[in-house]
């Protein structure tokens, strides 16, 4: 495969709707990748409407208002991936995660989830999305590039693997900053209890 990695405009929209409706990404078709830009108490749902299809409304907004809320990646012409990242003060919903709260007060960007449909996986998508990832938050001023992995190594039953794999980090080169221990309280709201704590890189890090 050789991907390239491009920002979700608003006529990139319908190849981002296809990489989340492929197979293996009913999860991320739940989400649409918003949970961490909402916090707080959501407004009920319209009658007859769903949480997902409420979410995909909303990222498509964001798409067509721009700045491109991420990357998608392909393999010639065809959509076979998807990074979502931004500068960290865009995801409100992490400072509700004692696990995910901010290290410092240096501006950082956020690389927070993945979505890589089940055929294209261990094809080297995410590597590249994460190559993509530096480059863009670069251009775009970013000098501080943080994420939130997952071990695993260490627990090979991780649901969250939408956040990446800590081995996908360090092997770019990403190393830890800080290392907190999630709760009850985490699991009750969703937020995954195996990270191994927040990696940073520099965004002028190149990746071969």
């Amino acid at each position: 495969m050789k991907i390239q990695a491009h920002p979700a405009t608003q006529e990139r929209w319908p190849d981002l709707e296809e990489a989340f409706r492929a197979k293996g990404c009913s999860m991320a078709r739940g989400c649409w990748c918003m949970y961490y830009r909402l916090s707080g108490k959501q407004p009920p749902l319209r009658k007859g409407d769903t949480a997902s299809e409420r979410n995909r409304r909303r990222l498509s907004a964001l798409v067509e208002a721009g700045p491109p809320p991420g990357l998608i990646a392909y393999d010639g012409g065809r959509p076979v991936g998807w990074v979502r990242m931004g500068p960290r003060e865009v995801y409100a919903n992490l400072e509700e995660s004692p696990v995910m709260k901010a290290v410092d007060e240096r501006p950082v960007w956020s690389i927070i989830c993945f979505v890589v449909p089940s055929e294209h996986r261990r094809q080297g998508v995410a590597i590249a999305l994460l190559r993509g990832a530096l480059n863009y938050a670069r251009k775009n001023g970013a000098k501080i590039v943080e994420a939130y992995p997952v071990d695993h190594d260490a627990d090979p039953s991780a649901e969250s693997l939408w956040f990446g794999t800590k081995t996908v980090y360090d092997d770019a080169g990403f190393v830890e900053v800080a290392r907190r221990k999630g709760g009850a309280a985490d699991r009750s709201r969703g937020f995954p209890l195996n990270h191994t704590g927040t990696l940073r890189s520099s965004a002028h890090r190149r990746l071969p």
